[in-house]
């Protein structure tokens, strides 16, 4: 873990509430000066502290209205597979979030499709196809509540 200092804090909450602030608005939340700002998520992109700079897309403006939440339980739990697996979700781009659990899946994956025929067409070719998934299970989100990828990061506001 990256010691992360009072400013580092407010910068992190900043962005991740709004990656398109500028620098003179940053310096005001950190109490530093805009070029210390710039230099600092610099840094902290450098250490890897910020992994990604990244939009929240609208899934109704770009045609992709429908969401799921899928459990899948592999054959086996073998190193080989599961790396297979991970390298599979990494390279689709209909999975938007995928997570190796423990519990009754082995993993739980974030799909988006255009509408169900499409995620029907999604589920032959890559859960189907594959002989090292068990099974899985789908659940179709009724409404996305909230969308963000922000940690909670220093004291409660």
């Amino acid at each position: 873990m990256i010691e992360l200092d009072d400013a580092d804090i407010a910068l992190l909450a900043a962005v991740q509430t709004n990656n398109r602030l500028t620098s003179e608005e940053l310096a005001d939340r950190a109490h530093l000066s805009p070029t210390a700002c710039q230099r600092r998520l610099k840094r902290l992109r450098a250490e890897g502290v910020i992994e990604a700079d990244v939009a929240i897309v609208s899934p109704k403006a770009v045609g992709r209205q429908v969401t799921m939440i899928v459990l899948v339980s592999l054959e086996r739990e073998r190193a080989d597979i599961i790396d297979r697996f991970k390298t599979a979700i990494r390279k689709t781009r209909e999975v938007m979030i995928g997570y190796y659990v423990t519990g009754d899946a082995d993993f739980i994956l974030i799909i988006t499709a255009r509408d169900m025929e499409d995620y029907e067409q999604f589920t032959r070719r890559f859960f189907y196809e594959n002989n090292d998934i068990k099974g899985f299970k789908t659940m179709v989100v009724i409404d996305r509540v909230k969308a963000s990828f922000a940690f909670p990061i220093g004291p409660l506001e």
